[in-house]
């Protein structure tokens, strides 16, 4: 007898409100919830402003053979910073938390051959997608 008095007790709101009711309750929670969304990814956007690091660095190999990728640097501190990927073909090889700088970097063929160099300011994640010319 407990047990269908509590199940009673708990439905009896739910007999009270009418649908439109429920419908404005649910329209107000769906409103409060993307509110506080649009709150997260804005204090998302000032957190990556502030870091000092990249999430990542990646490289696509869309070309008919393996890439190694070099990348040189210096950070904040003047530290120097030497990263290497080799990326085998139609492959994608990443770098991660790497320090905001301008780098230099080239990609280079097993043969030795430099494929393409050159200098890269890098602020925010970003791929390099190797393709034939």
């Amino acid at each position: 007898m407990k047990a269908s008095a509590l199940i009673s007790f708990l439905l009896l709101p739910v007999f009270a409100f009418s649908q439109s009711d429920i419908e404005k309750v649910m329209r107000g929670g769906e409103i409060i919830l993307s509110g506080l969304t649009i709150l997260k990814m804005a204090r998302a956007d000032d957190t990556k402003k502030d870091s000092k690091t990249v999430q990542s660095l990646c490289v696509k190999n869309k070309l008919l053979q393996k890439v190694t990728f070099r990348l040189v640097g210096k950070d904040t501190e003047d530290n120097e910073i030497k990263k290497e990927l080799v990326v085998p073909k139609d492959g994608k090889e990443c770098l991660f938390e790497i320090p905001k700088a301008i780098y230099t970097y080239e990609f280079v063929f097993a043969t030795g051959e430099i494929y393409k160099k050159g200098e890269y300011k890098v602020e925010d994640e970003v791929t390099f997608t190797l393709k034939d010319p």
